[in-house]
């Protein structure tokens, strides 16, 4: 199965306001995006759900570690790079975005302890028990962040998935953060 790497020109009519809204912010229009906007529905309602998860207040590293850990174990290689370059930009250590390209448990506990109520709310499908929920407040997480976890989960399984299907590929400036499922 083949998407279409849409242009604004190309694209439906009501996916080119978001296609050149993002385009603006990152100086190019990503792949992902071109192929996402065969669906203006799916590619508007991931950027207003990512906008909002940008507005929680889980910090910035604890809401890349929440995509990481999506990512990852959705086996996206696009979101891989795109958000190890952005751990890479916010000053992250080395190790810790190896750890999470790898899957791997982190030296940073708190952030820890997010990537594993991530992933527990993954395998309950949302119900976590109440040692889960009193693990992740003991780390200094809050209710309202165990919901906003829920809001970065639904972003960020709809990107994932959406661009597993449509294949997309890795844009040139994120070719030094080329991740492959197999190397998790």
């Amino acid at each position: 199965m083949t998407f279409t790497d849409h242009t604004v020109e190309s694209a439906p009519p009501a996916a080119r306001r978001s296609m050149e809204a993002v385009a603006k912010k990152t100086g190019y229009l990503p792949a992902a995006v071109a192929r996402l906007a065969e669906s203006p529905q799916l590619l508007d309602g991931f950027l207003r759900m990512s906008g909002l998860f940008e507005t929680t207040s889980l910090s910035p590293l604890a809401r890349e570690t929440l995509i990481m850990t999506m990512a990852t174990r959705n086996g996206c290689n696009v979101c891989v790079a795109m958000h190890s370059a952005k751990l890479a930009s916010l000053g992250a250590d080395p190790g810790q975005i190896s750890a999470l390209r790898e899957a791997r448990p982190l030296d940073d506990a708190p952030l820890e302890a997010l990537r594993s109520f991530v992933l527990e709310v993954l395998a309950t499908s949302g119900a976590v028990s109440a040692k889960a929920l009193e693990e992740f407040l003991q780390h200094g997480y809050t209710r309202q962040n165990a919901l906003e976890v829920v809001l970065g989960i639904g972003a960020y399984t709809m990107s994932t998935l959406a661009n597993r299907m449509t294949d997309a590929p890795l844009d040139e400036a994120l070719r030094p953060f080329a991740w492959h499922e197999h190397a998790a």
